[in-house]
């Protein structure tokens, strides 16, 4: 059994969220101006992964999805492609099999989005969409076990699932929302990395509040400060209500002040979105696009 006491003491927990708020809003006013380029837009548009997450989800619409992103480029030649298509684990297969450029193809499972069922489940699910062809798959913590103080049987459950995922990529969603303090974010950080986290993820999209910059720096400066301890670097995503070029910009610049230009490239840096991909698309064109 893990001593969770000493490993969270081994951190800097304790956090003040008006201090957090104060140095989120800090770098925001003084880099955000800096950052808003078309440059920087096409950059965060290779950091996209493109989303489907809704009840009414098809074979069909997903198809359609993945035909824009098959023939993006004979459309937009001088841009680069998204980092992956993210959809449920039983549309897996149908994107391996229609998927005809080298991005990732992304899964949420493990019960998405309450993580309420079985473990039993969570890993059969997982283990059923990396068969399928999912490079990567993106769970969401036991937060009410994380909120009861639970840490083993979280880690637990983690651990199990990234063993579930074999060669994909496992990206652990926190759902920022539900933790009311930054230090509960910090610790959850934490806790999915030492778990085996390859990203740390904010939101699953389906409870407000979903992302924030609060967020993002707290979990940014978590990775960080893993890093410094462990060598080993962690990928962060932020996901739910990034809409706009200014939203994708703020996070990028909160992982470039805060994680360095090392993260900033779609092995370590993930924007969860549906709708930002068209609004980027407008604004390096200038003028209204809605190609996705």
């Amino acid at each position: 059994m893990k001593d969770f006491n000493a490993f969270f003491q081994s951190y800097s927990i304790p956090l003040d969220d008006v201090e957090v708020a104060q140095q989120t809003t800090h770098i925001l006013a003084e880099k955000t101006v800096t950052n808003s380029t078309p440059e920087v837009y096409k950059r965060c548009f290779s950091f996209i992964d493109l989303t489907s997450l809704n009840s009414t989800d098809n074979t069909t619409n997903i198809l359609s999805m993945i035909e824009k992103i098959n023939t993006f480029s004979d459309h937009f030649p001088e841009m680069p492609q998204v980092a992956a298509i993210c959809a449920y684990p039983n549309f897996s297969g149908v994107v391996h099999k229609a998927l005809s450029v080298p991005i990732g193809i992304a899964a949420v499972s493990a019960g998405f989005p309450s993580s309420q069922t079985f473990i039993e489940v969570k890993v059969a699910e997982t283990a059923l969409a990396v068969h399928e062809g999912a490079s990567e798959i993106d769970v969401v913590i036991s937060v009410g076990n994380f909120l009861n103080g639970q840490y083993e049987d979280v880690f637990e459950e983690l651990s199990e699932l990234k063993s579930a995922c074999r060669d994909a990529h496992i990206k652990v969603i926190l759902e920022t929302g539900a933790l009311k303090h930054a230090s509960e974010i910090k610790k959850a950080s934490l806790l999915a990395m030492e778990a085996g986290a390859d990203f740390i993820k904010t939101s699953t999209g389906k409870m407000n509040p979903a992302a924030t910059p609060e967020a993002a720096y707290v979990m940014c400066n978590a990775i960080s400060e893993y890093y410094k301890k462990t060598g080993r670097k962690v990928g962060f995503k932020p996901a739910g209500g990034i809409v706009t070029s200014a939203d994708a910009v703020n996070y990028y610049t909160i992982v470039k002040e805060v994680l360095g230009d090392e993260w900033l490239n779609n092995t370590f840096f993930r924007l969860g979105a549906s709708r930002l991909a068209n609004n980027l698309l407008s604004a390096i064109y200038e003028k209204e696009i809605n190609y996705f």
